[in-house]
């Protein structure tokens, strides 16, 4: 009769060795046996898997997120990271992480782009929505010249990884121009590329293909663009999306923000 090395192994081993693979590895292992998959819910497993600035990073949370971050285990904060980005920075960005592979993910709220006009209310207006995750989102009232711009700092991404940027939205009830002309949308890195542009619609009419997708929140996305981030010192990556011939006037585009992600992180 063949015994099964996985009774041999004490779980403390099993856990070390899981620790050398991949969050999607460890959940896998799961299946095997009994003993790995108590060993695949070890905090040994998933501290390793948070970033080493992890808590930094949370610090800059509200006092209400600090302290449920606290009361969680190092497994229980991987997956609540994954499922519930938390908002930091004085509300203006959520960080979450990739749940196949423990990288950083961002999002940059509306109040944290710059946004032509935003501040004039004849042309912007902010407002709260419930399936938002931040506090105030960008409401578009009419301009010609659309112009939103995010920057990221490199440096607090994941190294070694490519990213793609998204910009999260959605339309009021009453809305125009979208259809009518398309965007440019464009990313780049300061220190090293040009970056490429892409040209799509927004709103696109039933003959036009629809370069936008559903997303899980109750939100739109369309790819900006994406970029890869080697060691963290290309200084800050550059997110837009612009129209501005001044001879098509928009209505109706509400902006929660610009998404980046791990690419092929859904």
């Amino acid at each position: 009769m063949k015994s099964d090395i996985t009774n041999m192994l004490p779980e403390e081993c099993i856990s070390y060795i899981l620790s050398l693979t991949s969050p999607t590895d460890v959940c896998r292992s799961k299946l095997v046996s009994p003993v790995f998959r108590s060993a695949a819910d070890s905090d040994t497993i998933w501290g390793k898997f948070l970033p080493s600035d992890c808590y930094d990073i949370l610090s800059k949370s509200s006092s209400s997120s600090n302290q449920l971050i606290a009361s969680m285990s190092k497994t229980q904060l991987y997956f609540h990271l994954c499922r519930n980005p938390v908002v930091i920075d004085n509300g203006t960005m959520s960080f979450g992480l990739d749940k196949a592979t423990g990288k950083k993910c961002y999002m940059l709220g509306a109040r944290r782009l710059s946004i032509a006009w935003a501040n004039t209310p004849i042309y912007w207006r902010w407002k709260s929505l419930p399936e938002s995750r931040f506090s105030e989102v960008a409401e578009l009232r009419q301009v010609w010249w659309l112009d939103v711009k995010g920057m990221i700092e490199t440096k607090i991404l994941s190294p070694k990884t490519t990213y793609v940027a998204y910009l999260v939205y959605k339309f009021a009830s009453s809305r125009y121009g979208f259809d009518k002309k398309p965007v440019d949308l464009h990313v780049e890195l300061e220190e090293s590329d040009a970056g490429r542009t892409f040209r799509v619609f927004l709103d696109p009419a039933a003959n036009i293909p629809q370069f936008s997708r559903e997303r899980g929140d109750g939100w739109m996305e369309v790819k900006l663009g994406e970029f890869f981030n080697e060691h963290g010192d290309d200084g800050k990556a550059i997110c837009s999306l612009r129209e501005v011939d001044n001879y098509t006037p928009k209505k109706g585009l509400i902006i929660e923000g610009i998404d980046i992600r791990p690419k092929d992180s859904r």
